[in-house]
């Protein structure tokens, strides 16, 4: 029997009650002390550990402050700064060409803008959302690499956008049953429970709290 909307959304409510109970301190995990850090961070995580991102940029933070200082900086010293974060030499232009965007555009300053944030070279929307969230305290729902898997295992989102890796069509759909007051709570909750227990290849469905409100087939214990 097909899950009408509003069923959906008592679930997801279910689900948000279940992991908040299981993961307390979900929030981001990029450290930072501004919109600008937490924007760079933000590139350098692409396809890279919170842990790793975090070992890196104490050294670029204290070296760049303004975006001015990344905007001047030669290419070759970024990609070295960057180097152990993966793909550097394209987030040393997409930090570059980014804070080259916010000084002709916005002063220098990071704009507390979802569009305008969203448009800046080498950003994009999920970026976007990140700072907003975490920098703003705007509501926004981050569909990260775990938030994108388990929206398709929740059945949350539809399976071709999850396949096709449709983040802002998945975003959409999220938005339309997660509360607004728990869009960032609710991204959070699903990346922490995407890399302690749902992971990519092996899901310890065993032992998820949330096992009774998914209609993932493989609910077998993990190994």
């Amino acid at each position: 029997m097909m899950e009408s909307l509003e069923e959906r959304r008592k679930r997801v409510r279910k689900i948000i009650s279940r992991l908040k109970k299981r993961y307390p301190d979900a929030r981001c995990l990029l450290d930072h002390s501004s919109p600008l850090e937490l924007l760079v961070a933000t590139v350098l995580a692409a396809q890279c550990t919170d842990e790793r991102v975090n070992q890196t940029t104490p050294a670029v933070f204290e070296r760049f402050r303004t975006a001015e200082d990344y905007a001047r900086a030669p290419l070759p010293t970024l990609e070295r700064l960057f180097k152990s974060c993966g793909t550097f030499r394209q987030k040393a232009r997409a930090v570059k060409a980014a804070c080259q965007a916010l000084v002709e555009r916005h002063g220098g300053q990071v704009p507390r803008d979802l569009e305008a944030l969203a448009s800046l070279p080498g950003v994009g929307r999920k970026t976007a959302n990140v700072v907003m969230a975490n920098a703003f305290g705007v509501q926004g729902i981050i569909v990260d690499t775990h938030v994108l898997r388990l929206s398709g295992r929740l059945g949350l989102a539809s399976a071709h956008n999850v396949e096709k890796k449709y983040a802002d069509k998945v975003e959409a759909e999220l938005a339309e049953v997660v509360p607004k007051k728990d869009w960032t709570l609710f991204s959070h909750l699903l990346s922490f429970h995407g890399r302690a227990i749902c992971k990519a290849r092996k899901p310890a469905c065993g032992e998820c709290p949330i096992a009774a409100l998914c209609p993932y087939p493989d609910k077998t214990p993990s190994a």
